[in-house]
């Protein structure tokens, strides 16, 4: 099923409670930094079985200690509920 992409309105307000995370395109992005690159790659980890977990996979560039991920629902052209949530959770793991 193909998930409804979001209005620039709705991304700006979600925007809006997700500190550091920006829109770049149809994507939203944000770089994590880390003490080392061990914390770096659990966080990675951690990342890759909540999104196994939601079916919904975010690219994740990795550069020593930052992490940086877009999220984009790639069947829907664009920022979805999806990204947001994922987002959110992505959060919480960097907070662990």
């Amino acid at each position: 099923m193909r998930v409804v992409r979001l209005s620039d309105i709705e991304i700006q307000r979600e925007l809006g409670t997700l500190a550091g995370w920006t829109r770049k395109g149809n994507a939203l992005v944000k770089t994590f930094v880390f003490a080392t690159f061990p914390k770096g790659i659990i966080f990675v980890t951690r990342v890759a079985d909540a999104a196994e977990d939601m079916q919904h996979h975010p690219d994740l560039d990795i550069r020593y200690t930052k992490i940086t991920a877009s999220l984009s629902t790639h069947d829907s052209g664009g920022i979805t509920q999806n990204d947001i949530a994922l987002a959110r959770e992505m959060e919480k793991l960097a907070a662990e």
